[in-house]
């Protein structure tokens, strides 16, 4: 029995290792309360549009969006916001240069919230699942918010910048049969932006992405962890067909194909064997890994990882690689 224990933990030590890092305190309860929202202003005082627009039924599924006035369907960007699945909200762009940025060269903006993984249902999955909503939302009201449903691009930091690669690679989940017209919008977008990503939330690869070996010690804590972010209840399910079959649904790295949009990729971490857990979720070799997985499918990438010696011959930033792709230049 003891054998069996000792070879089923090293099988998911990898897993439950990593996910620590994407918890939170609020974890504790797994419990959610909303807090108040500061006003939808951006930096530069322009309120926006349309605030907390309801896109879905959880408490969560808001958003906001600033709309550029045009004779013409304009381009819109979609920002995304981090927290581990258990934290943040769509006020974290508010502040931001880069929002100014797009609208002035007029591109429409949302900034969307979306549930975490411990509320019901529980899992990461949910939130995925909010945010390609939320895109489809927004390309249902494209003729109303004057957006041209052909150029949508989407970026976040941390877990908002995995959300977006997640729909950026994935097959497009448009339902056409769905009594929902919501569900029967594509998504798929035109460019994608990840700062601080995670290469993948298949995270059984990640100790050979990062190369490093998990702790025996974090075993019990981390593996109810695992389970819960991916919504499972025990390892059977976790090792068996439906754990791999969610895992590769997850796996951005194995979704990416060659007609997949361009990825822009930056990342300020250090390299060297992980020593925290932020520093495990943050590695810059996330970034490597999507870049090496890009130039193998052929997506044009644009990947910044300075730390480790990983630069661009000729980097455009952010807003300028969107822009490009977007036709609005």
């Amino acid at each position: 029995m003891k054998s069996r224990i000792a070879s089923r933990c090293h099988r998911v030590l990898a897993v439950i290792a990593c996910l620590l890092v994407l918890s939170a305190a609020t974890l504790a309860t797994g419990r959610w309360r909303e807090k108040s929202l500061p006003e939808a202003i951006n930096i530069e005082g322009v309120v926006a549009t349309h605030a907390n627009v309801r896109y879905g039924p959880h408490q969560r599924n808001l958003l906001d969006i600033w709309l550029v006035e045009s004779e013409k369907p304009v381009p819109l960007v979609i920002f995304i916001h981090g927290g581990g699945f258990t934290g943040g909200d769509k006020s974290k762009i508010y502040k931001s240069q880069e929002m100014p940025r797009f609208l002035k060269a007029g591109v429409s903006f949302a900034t969307i919230n979306y549930s975490y993984r411990t509320n019901e249902p529980r899992g990461v999955r949910a939130c995925l699942n909010d945010s390609k909503r939320a895109l489809q939302f927004i390309r249902s009201k494209a003729k109303r918010w004057n957006i041209d449903k052909k150029r949508i691009g989407a970026y976040g930091g941390s877990a908002g910048s995995g959300t977006a690669t997640w729909l950026a690679f994935h097959d497009d989940m448009a339902e056409l049969d769905s009594p929902d017209p919501v569900l029967r919008e594509s998504t798929r977008l035109t460019v994608v932006g990840a700062l601080a990503t995670q290469a993948t939330y298949d995270v059984l690869q990640w100790p050979e992405l990062l190369g490093y070996t998990p702790n025996p010690q974090v075993y019990e804590a981390a593996l109810k962890e695992a389970l819960a972010f991916y919504g499972l209840r025990s390892v059977e399910q976790l090792e068996g067909p439906e754990g791999k079959a969610i895992r590769a649904d997850l796996d951005m790295l194995g979704l990416m194909s060659k007609d997949d949009p361009p990825l822009y990729v930056s990342n300020g971490m250090k390299g060297g064997t992980p020593e925290t857990r932020g520093h495990r979720n943050h590695h810059p070799l996330h970034a490597v890994a999507l870049k090496k997985r890009a130039e193998e499918v052929g997506v044009e990438a644009e990947v910044h990882a300075e730390k480790i010696g990983v630069e661009p011959a000729n980097p455009e930033g952010l807003a300028n690689f969107f822009l490009r792709h977007l036709g609005a230049q």
